[in-house]
């Protein structure tokens, strides 16, 4: 079967008002005791799937999991093993199974993939109170898990509320967890416990940032389909690399692939609305909520950027230290940002969206979006392209909020040729990519270095040091002008159209 699950945080203060909520129906408790397993070397948990055996009451199940093809979607098979003592996990009960095919790729590689080497990483022991609620003519239930994750001697509490669609659409699942968050402050998050086990055996807290990956869809889906597919994967770097900052994680890639994941769907929402047909009466607050966390995350990444890597230039030019504490002052908090009522409605109306799609590409009933993705993709392709080339031919002679609009053009034509790479052919697509690459760079580089140069001039009125990282910037900028030029010259004469 395919599971369609969201996972909301439950911040502590919180925690006694989620659960007198939830008691206001019939509700049922249940202690569920969990072994989580895996080869030595973690070939399960390489590839997403995830092997359990769980006591339920006197009763033992063990369950299989994978990945499924959506957001928050994932392949799950369960085996009722009845009343036993602490059985022990055999992966044959899962064969003929699509969950079950996953368990054997991921292990095909060990010597004795038939019956592999399997040991217990990680236990977890819950509380679990339920309740189905009816939502919108679906059925939904409401689980909230209070324990906590153990591996070898360390212990990790849990407290979330998690919302299973058991029957109807997902959208009224999502439109359900929108309430809960709006009403008790919880957050969205993709962490399963049995990955938060995976991290707590290796010693992490958080794991490793999320870079983007390009869509996957047949070359005969329909508009929506094209659409749904390019914002589930924007979709996937956005809430890996959200959960874990949410979580509070503030390290500069997490943060950094969050920014990169945000830009690249605001490129979908923006260049793709009329192929979807439209994002309905949120896309505006949607797009709003996504720019105000895309902004303040921004605001970490100039700080990383002057204290972490210029100041030490400026200093290694000759330069002296400067004392950037009362100039900078406190940055928004990144958790904060991330945990807001707004993204959160915005994400989880994406997710919404994104399941109201048929999957494989097929075609809605009321599907709206009569042009043909190629068609629609070549035509906006083409746009973008004869825009950043005749705003190139004469960069060193644009003003600089021009310059920096090119930069911003640039970055919308490179996504949106990823998103369409999976219609034309992969060889000149490639190509295509890697011809804008040094463009991307230059500019970047000069766009960096003119927003520092402000700041370096705005300190020096107050602080006569930055006067010399001001003139160490100024003297900079008139060669990071030349070789942006040049990278515009070379772009117009290696870029050569895929869509054509």
């Amino acid at each position: 079967m395919t599971e369609f699950e969201l996972k909301l945080e439950i911040p502590p203060a919180r925690l006694a008002s989620v659960e007198a909520a939830l008691r206001r129906g019939m509700t049922r408790t249940q202690r569920l005791r969990a072994r989580y397993f895996d080869t030595a070397d973690r070939a399960l948990a390489a590839q997403g799937v995830v092997l359990r055996l769980r006591k339920e009451g006197r009763h033992w199940v063990q369950t299989a999991k994978a990945p499924g093809s959506r957001p928050l979607e994932r392949l799950e098979h369960n085996v009722v093993l009845g009343n036993q003592t602490a059985p022990l996990p055999d992966l044959s009960r899962h064969d003929g199974t699509p969950v079950g095919e996953r368990l054997r790729q991921a292990l095909k590689h060990q010597p004795d993939a038939a019956s592999p080497d399997l040991t217990l990483v990680y236990q977890t022991d819950m509380v679990r109170l339920t309740r189905i609620v009816r939502a919108r003519g679906a059925l939904v239930e409401l689980a909230l898990d209070q324990g906590h994750i153990t591996a070898g001697d360390r212990t990790l509490p849990v407290r979330e509320l998690e919302l299973e669609l058991k029957q109807g659409q997902a959208a009224s699942a999502v439109a359900l967890a929108s309430g809960w968050c709006i009403w008790h402050g919880l957050w969205l998050s993709s962490v399963s416990k049995s990955l938060k086990g995976q991290r707590l055996a290796l010693g992490q807290d958080f794991g490793a940032a999320v870079g983007a990956e390009a869509p996957r869809f047949p070359r005969h889906a329909s508009g929506r389909g094209v659409a749904a597919a390019v914002v589930a994967t924007c979709l996937n770097q956005v809430l890996t690399n959200a959960s874990d900052v949410a979580a509070g994680c503030s390290a500069e890639e997490h943060i950094h692939q969050l920014r990169v994941g945000l830009r690249r769907l605001r490129t979908a929402l923006q260049q793709l609305e009329a192929l979807a047909g439209g994002w309905g009466d949120q896309g505006d607050a949607w797009k709003a909520s996504l720019a105000r966390v895309f902004r303040a995350l921004g605001q970490h990444r100039d700080r990383d950027y002057l204290l972490g890597k210029l100041q030490g230039q400026i200093e290694a030019a000759g330069g002296p230290p400067l004392d950037w504490q009362e100039t900078l002052g406190a940055l928004p908090s990144a958790a904060e940002s991330v945990r807001s009522p707004a993204f959160q409605q915005a994400l989880l109306g994406l997710i919404g969206f994104v399941h109201a799609v048929p999957d494989e590409g097929k075609s809605a009933p009321d599907d709206t979006s009569a042009t043909s993705p190629k068609k629609f993709l070549r035509k906006r392709l083409a746009k973008l392209h004869k825009q950043v080339l005749a705003q190139g031919r004469q960069f060193t002679a644009l003003p600089e909020a021009e310059q920096h609009a090119l930069r911003k053009r640039l970055k919308r034509l490179r996504y949106l040729a990823e998103f369409a790479q999976p219609l034309f052919a992969k060889r000149k697509a490639t190509a295509y990519l890697a011809a804008l690459k040094p463009l991307q760079d230059a500019l970047g580089i000069y766009h960096d270095e003119v927003a520092a140069l402000l700041v370096w001039q705005g300190l020096s009125g107050h602080d006569p040091r930055a006067l010399f990282g001001a003139g160490w910037l100024s003297a900079r900028r008139e060669a990071h002008v030349q070789a942006c030029q040049q990278a515009c010259d070379l772009l117009a004469r290696q870029a050569r159209p895929f869509w054509d």
